[in-house]
């Protein structure tokens, strides 16, 4: 499935979550979302055309949103995806098992299992994420085929598998059985593999364009390859002679508007205006995304903020404090040079009190 304007490469935007700033709890220990600007975000996603890759790590899945809050918006969000007929996956993982000693791989299958069979209840596809639970129990590359090939079997309706990288949350180094990243992809395509009839495709976050082509031109026919390379998306994207990826990004969220003009001339064989259109939103996604990588949404909902998609910039687990000061100017002027502010007087004065609260008077 292409988006709304004829896309030749399906692109799932990750999208994030919009807090409840006046909710009287503690942000690091209780999410509270609004709800009504949390859910009109994913309707101007749609709008573009893009499907919405729900409850991921962009929402601060694992990082102040929790299981029961994540089920709630996996349900919100595919009721209004059925509703307008969009596109959606949403992510199913074992945030609820606490990794420990006495975790067993047994207890990671089960875990897998609940969160699966309570995300199909809702009509979503499932987005099978990576388990800090399983990185911390495995003893073997095995174990690793043996809770995949259980979990797939189980499904409804094929799965994209997610392998995040140890940059993105350092939980999981060493997935797939291996911290060296040739031989963990080994392992992960022989499980592709043997369940390819359950698998629609896998995102592979792993900030390197080599490994991901690497791993593209070795997939079984029919499973595709979602980049999930925040640095390296539009050649990506736009491939070679041997294939190319489909995407399943978090700077899709606040690149859209660009982004959506970007996929439109590639379906239009304009290779030429879809490389100049993407080519300053790079340097932007590499800033946003720089290590710490796991902060990354810090920009992405600055931007939100600062183009008028809600009215604060206060995060689930107060995750605003993650980012300098510096850090958000560059973001700033960076988003400037690609275009990103369709009202810059807007996002001027929405910058103000940001920076003003920080020490910094404009």
């Amino acid at each position: 499935m292409s988006g709304s304007g004829g896309w030749t490469r399906t692109a799932y935007a990750a999208a994030h979550v919009v807090s409840d700033p006046l909710a009287d709890c503690d942000p690091w220990l209780d999410a509270a979302l609004d709800w009504d600007r949390t859910l009109a975000f994913r309707e101007h996603l749609w709008s573009l055309g893009f499907g919405v890759a729900e409850a991921m790590d962009t929402a601060q899945r694992g990082m102040g949103l929790d299981w029961p809050t994540s089920l709630e918006l996996i349900r919100r969000s595919t009721e209004l995806a059925k509703a307008g007929g969009h596109l959606i996956a949403s992510g199913a993982g074992t945030d609820h098992l606490a990794p420990g000693p006495d975790v067993t791989v047994d207890d990671v299958i089960r875990a897998y299992e609940e969160q699966c069979e309570a995300v199909e209840a809702t009509g979503s596809r499932v987005i099978l994420m990576a388990s800090r639970a399983l990185a911390a129990a495995a003893k073997s590359p095995d174990d690793y085929g043996r809770v995949y090939g259980r979990v797939l079997s189980g499904l409804s309706q094929p799965a994209i598998l997610h392998w995040l990288g140890e940059m993105f949350d350092p939980a999981l180094a060493g997935y797939w059985g291996s911290a060296d990243h040739m031989a963990a992809m080994d392992t992960c395509l022989s499980v592709i593999q043997a369940n390819a009839n359950k698998v629609d495709g896998i995102k592979i976050s792993l900030l390197s364009a080599e490994k991901e082509i690497a791993m593209r031109r070795r997939l079984p026919d029919g499973v595709r390859m979602y980049t999930g390379d925040d640095f390296n998306y539009p050649d990506l994207i736009a491939g070679d002679d041997d294939g190319y990826s489909h995407a399943l990004l978090g700077i899709f969220d606040p690149i859209a508007g660009v982004a959506a003009k970007a996929l439109s001339e590639l379906a239009a064989g304009d290779a030429d205006a879809y490389a100049a259109t993407f080519a300053p939103t790079v340097p932007l996604s590499r800033h946003i995304f720089k290590a710490p990588t796991r902060f990354y949404k810090t920009g992405v909902v600055f931007l939100a903020y600062l183009n008028g998609h809600q009215d604060h910039f206060t995060m689930v687990g107060g995750q605003e404090s993650t980012r300098s000061t510096v850090h958000l100017a560059e973001i700033v002027r960076l988003a400037n040079t690609a275009g990103l502010f369709p009202d810059p007087e807007l996002a001027a004065a929405r910058a103000r009190p940001v920076f003003a609260a920080r020490g910094l008077s404009t």
